[in-house]
């Protein structure tokens, strides 16, 4: 039962000609919108005002504890 099934997938997936390239385009353009689009919503801010990892760690320390201390 699951050699056949098998078997049917992959000669179907050999087959299928269309849903290749639409595979093919919907990954490309995943790939596009994360890698493109990541410098847009999620710059790194503190790479550019701190030099060192430990005054980015320290910054972030502040900056949480100082909203979890807010009533």
């Amino acid at each position: 039962m699951t050699r056949s099934l098998s078997f049917c997938y992959e000669n179907g997936f050999h087959i299928l000609w269309v849903g290749k390239q639409l595979w093919a385009r919907i990954l490309i353009k995943l790939f596009s919108m994360f890698a493109g689009l990541k410098s847009f919503f999620f710059p790194n801010d503190l790479k550019h005002h701190f030099s060192a990892d430990e005054q980015r760690v320290n910054f972030a320390l502040q900056q949480a504890t100082r909203c979890a201390n807010k009533p």
